[in-house]
């Protein structure tokens, strides 16, 4: 089974922030969690390198455009390796097969007859790159998201009828039976999407005269292509479009584009449009994330107060700003974040409860065990084991094919949670005394529910399950030993060995933060 998902391809004016990390990490979980289901996955991200905005932000550098494309463009690239994101593909728009895909779409539209050519006027947000009308603006008459005030421009442009499309689009958004359905997620922004289509929509610009950092329009070289436009083919520019690659036919329709919610419309109407006007099968599902403010005011450059992925990483370290940056706020929703909330989340949630928890296990696993753990088949008490698999099977996999993240962080941590308890019950510390054959029982199933926990963290963490596999001392290779494991619907068929050795000390995995 094919898999394939995006994210949006992020654009080059300025260095990668939490915003563009939270995107990438979500779909990075979904892209492991679906090889885990034994998927063949492409995950796709990249950068999109054209259009006004670029070229100011190089001539503010004194840099040419191509040259700053390449700094920004390889800074994305190393901060995704240092996030441990396992994307198949990195496209820029920069690229010349994205060039001549560009190409290749713009003359199908022209020749389907979907691109004319008229004057127009408009309010243009630089900031954007996009026209507005000022209904949708905010009452100041600036932009809702940019809190500039669009700039008026004429000329002459080529358009695309996506008014043409309204009727057909709508009907896929909402028929939940056609064949080319489109699922949007959360529900308000699909309610959105469908209110402001049935509003109507206009023909919309799909070229810039005055805009020289572009890709030309093929069949009218004093035009460049719009650069959303040129940004959206991307998605079929990474398969292979261009070539009718087997690539492509493979993994063609996408399965999940996943962005924030300021650029839903452009996904979920004029994307789908676009696919129609030229023959492709539609996206099946459009997913749009909320935005984080820091101590309740929006991040912005000139507030100075973005938080970038490498302070993240230098604070918490890899995993645990995986962890964070997907639990902290619910996916479909806004969230207020701040240092604080990140600290407090990381002390509770990974210091005190699963670093705690291993630690603890380990150390009673030395002091109890002289040799290290006795491997004998008397000791195959599965109950916990059982009991823990039992928590995971409530919701865990619906929460993570819904890409309710935060809510599968739930489920690790009642699991975490109850086996820290089940400790306590267990107090294998007093029953040491009278019956250490017991305590060998209980400890050996407390690594083995370790283990379980250990298979459910590997896509967000996928260090720290690996290192918890190996401080255990279990055999096997634990992505093989998950895929088993899920594909038999949370079912263990054979016990997980554990080797008769010493056990790894796991040197405080998540040390307090002060």
């Amino acid at each position: 089974m094919k898999f394939y998902i995006t994210t949006p391809i992020f654009y080059v004016n300025d260095a990668p922030h939490i915003g563009h990390s939270y995107t990438v990490i979500i779909c990075d979980i979904i892209a492991r969690w679906k090889r885990l289901n034994n998927y063949d996955v492409l995950f796709s991200t990249g950068t999109d390198e054209h259009g006004l905005k670029i070229a100011m932000a190089a001539k503010t550098n004194g840099v040419i455009p191509e040259k700053f494309c390449d700094t920004i463009s390889m800074r994305f690239k190393k901060v995704w390796k240092l996030l441990n994101i396992s994307h198949t593909d990195f496209i820029r728009t920069t690229e010349y097969k994205h060039f001549m895909t560009v190409q290749k779409v713009i003359n199908i539209l022209f020749k389907n007859g979907f691109i004319y050519k008229r004057k127009y006027s408009g309010l243009y947000c630089t900031a954007c790159e996009r026209f507005y009308v000022k209904k949708d603006l905010d009452e100041n008459e600036l932009c809702y998201l940019h809190k500039i005030k669009p700039i008026p421009q004429s000329e002459q442009n080529y358009f695309f009828k996506l008014s043409n499309f309204k009727t057909a689009i709508l009907e896929r958004i909402i028929n939940f039976n056609h064949k080319e359905h489109i699922e949007i997620h959360p529900k308000e922004r699909r309610n959105e999407i469908i209110g402001k289509l049935k509003n109507g929509i206009d023909d919309i610009s799909f070229s810039r005269l005055s805009i020289d950092w572009g890709i030309p329009v093929p069949f009218d070289k004093t035009q460049t292509v719009y650069v959303w436009v040129d940004a959206l083919i991307n998605y079929i520019t990474v398969i292979g479009y261009c070539e009718n690659s087997n690539k492509f036919k493979k993994y063609w329709p996408v399965d999940v584009h996943l962005m924030a919610k300021d650029i839903l419309w452009f996904h979920s109407v004029i994307w789908p449009a676009i696919l129609m006007a030229i023959g492709l099968p539609l996206p099946k599902k459009i997913y749009s994330h909320g935005f984080f403010t820091l101590n309740g005011r929006k991040m912005s450059k000139s507030l100075g107060n973005i938080i970038s992925p490498e302070e993240l990483i230098n604070k918490y370290g890899v995993d645990a700003t995986r962890y964070l940056i997907v639990s902290l706020v619910p996916f479909d929703s806004d969230g207020d974040i701040s240092w604080e909330m990140l600290t407090l989340k990381y002390n509770n949630d990974l210091a005190n409860n699963l670093g705690n928890l291993l630690s603890r296990i380990i150390m009673m696993a030395k002091k109890y065990f002289v040799t290290g753990i006795c491997y004998r088949r008397v000791i195959n008490d599965l109950k916990l084991v059982n009991d823990i698999i039992k928590i995971f099977k409530e919701n865990f996999v619906q929460n993570m094919d819904n890409i309710q993240l935060h809510k599968a962080v739930e489920n690790l941590q009642k699991a975490i949670t109850f086996l820290n308890k089940q400790i306590e019950i267990d107090t294998p510390w007093k029953l040491i005394k009278t019956s250490k054959t017991k305590v060998e029982i209980y400890i050996y199933s407390y690594l083995q529910a370790m283990n379980i926990i250990a298979i459910h963290l590997l896509p967000f963490m996928p260090l720290t399950a690996t290192k918890i596999w190996h401080t255990i001392g279990t055999t096997g290779d634990i992505n093989e030993i998950a895929k088993e494991y899920f594909f038999n619907n949370l079912s263990i068929k054979t016990e997980l060995s554990i080797l008769n050795t010493e056990l790894e000390n796991p040197n405080s995995i998540f040390p307090r933060i002060y």
